[in-house]
């Protein structure tokens, strides 16, 4: 697989790091990571703690750079759920978790829709969180950061 398409909801937290370990193993020239923003956050609890997006897109090309250092990073904004993947012929593969596994079905219909090829879907496990067994996500580090400090969220 040369150009791997990776669509996360929030670029911070340990659950899509796993993602983007696993799109920079899989990768071989060039990985492209959508970095959620604007209304792909409006509704995210928590939504004001989350860093610029600047600084995410930054921290996730330090990432993969750090991983796989030859490889071409190109991480992009999203305000969809599709960014780059239903545009960009040639990408190969798309990598998702088991939750995400219908928003890879999707992007494959509209990938054929336009007439491109559809992507090999790799599907992904998430980390648990330790005491509750819950998945890991963004938002629930952000709420855990939230009660350290004492923030009230905006209701």
């Amino acid at each position: 697989m040369k150009n791997i398409p990776v669509l996360l909801v929030y670029v911070t937290s340990l659950m899509e790091y796993i993602l983007k370990q696993a799109a920079a193993d899989l990768a071989r020239d060039r990985v492209v990571i959508g970095v959620c923003d604007g209304p792909m956050l409006a509704k995210k609890q928590y939504a004001d703690l989350i860093e610029p997006i600047e600084k995410r897109m930054q921290n996730v090309e330090q990432y993969i750079k750090s991983i796989k250092p030859g490889l071409i990073v190109e991480v992009e904004p999203i305000t969809d759920p599709y960014g780059p993947s239903i545009i960009d012929e040639n990408l190969e593969a798309i990598v998702v978790s088991k939750e995400t596994f219908p928003g890879g079905l999707s992007v494959n219909r509209r990938r054929s829709e336009k007439g491109l090829s559809e992507l090999k879907i790799e599907v992904v496990d998430l980390v648990s969180e330790e005491t509750s067994g819950d998945k890991l996500s963004s938002t629930s580090l952000r709420k855990l950061e939230a009660e350290k400090s004492g923030y009230e969220q905006d209701t």
